[in-house]
């Protein structure tokens, strides 16, 4: 079951709800339902007055049906309803202000989405603002920005792994390992890039976990495998074929990369999940292979963070309405990962301040998938 996400105060959120088996539910009744199917889209017992609003939809076609209500002259989305299929009843609730409203609804497989008939709602009270569609072409501009972000950063990573690489040659353990953390962090800033890289990313960052043989497994390559030989006493001789192969895959990678597409419909997703990572793997040192510098990681993925909410800031701007909460998380948690290397070194406060920041961003950055999801527009809207 999936439930309909709703537009409010320009942040998507998720609404209680669910394919409900005939007969319909007690509140609303069967009397009150909606069609939803696209051969009566809309059609039924509408509000009649502003307010918070509990509509059931039902779909009597023999099709699912994706279902959106919409402001049928900007084409502005107020709430979203996937995949409601044949047969099947799904409550959904949402606050509407005063103004014009109509259901889109859009089947499944050929066939052109079905606008129905215009509600206008009058009288006093807000509802959740609408939220005008991105279309696949508005996402062109934000990835060639992304994409000429990745290039720079991958030169920035090539120079700086190649000094890794020399530092190991020269035998000079010490430089090895104040080269390896620039070098790393070059990385970590292309995290939203990560879906692109394919099996480079498991070459050149992969870690230990779920190996036969672990950090001894001969698949164990890369930037970790080598922070594991510098900081667990092995010789440079033996280090200079992992890291010549760690700086040979980032050359490769390098050359690839012009030939790789960054789908545009994936970019709005990378913000949060870059994020979900660095909580997951950093903040918890699991990545951690003996450097002690996974909060510089963060860091470095929190500067992929802000460079992927930047790209999109055009889009953004005129939607989300929590934007500058956005920045002011992102900023807090900037200053809170400034100076520290070590989740091991942090106090009990400063480690619960730390996740707390990481929390609140997450939470703030999660609407923008949605909110920037490539849509058709309702012909005749812009």
């Amino acid at each position: 079951m999936r439930a309909p996400v709703l537009v409010a105060g320009a942040a998507l959120l998720l609404a209680v709800a669910g394919d409900v088996a005939r007969p319909a539910p007690a509140a609303p009744t069967a009397a009150a339902a909606i069609e939803a199917g696209a051969s009566g889209c809309g059609t039924g017992r509408l509000p009649l007055r502003p307010g918070r609003q509990a509509l059931l939809l039902r779909n009597d076609g023999g099709t699912a049906t994706n279902v959106t209500l919409t402001d049928p002259a900007t084409g502005a989305v107020y709430a979203e309803l996937e995949s409601l299929g044949p047969g099947t009843d799904r409550v959904l609730r949402i606050t509407l202000g005063p103004g014009s409203y109509a259901f889109r609804c859009a089947q499944d497989g050929p066939g052109d989405p079905v606008t129905g008939p215009v509600t206008r709602l009058t009288g006093t009270g807000s509802g959740a603002p609408g939220i005008v569609p991105v279309a696949e072409n508005d996402l062109y501009a934000p990835t060639r920005s992304y994409q000429a972000y990745v290039s720079a950063g991958l030169d920035r990573l090539v120079a700086r792994t190649d000094a890794l690489r020399s530092a190991v040659d020269d035998g000079d353990l010490g430089a090895a390992r104040a080269a390896w953390t620039p070098a790393h962090m070059a990385y970590e800033r292309l995290g939203a890039a990560y879906g692109t890289f394919g099996d480079f990313d498991g070459r050149i960052n992969g870690r230990p976990a779920g190996r036969p043989a672990g950090v001894r497994d001969p698949g164990f390559t890369g930037f970790h495998r080598v922070e594991y030989g510098l900081w667990h006493g092995e010789s440079a001789s033996s280090l200079a074929a992992v890291t010549d192969r760690l700086a040979r895959d980032v050359r490769a990678l390098r050359s690839d990369f012009p030939d790789e597409r960054i789908d545009p419909a994936d970019l709005p997703l990378r913000a949060h999940e870059i994020l979900e990572n660095t909580l997951q793997f950093q903040l918890t040192g699991e990545a951690d292979q003996g450097s002690g510098t996974t909060l510089r990681t963060a860091a470095a993925n929190l500067e992929g963070t802000r460079e992927l909410v930047d790209v999109l800031r055009p889009l953004l701007r005129p939607r989300y309405q929590g934007l500058a909460t956005v920045d002011a998380w992102t900023d807090r948690m900037a200053a809170l990962l400034k100076g520290r290397s070590s989740v091991d070194r942090l106090s009990r406060a400063d480690r619960e301040r730390l996740n707390g920041a990481a929390g609140e961003l997450l939470e703030r950055l999660a609407p923008i998938a949605t909110i920037c999801a490539p849509r058709r527009r309702a012909q005749g809207t812009r």
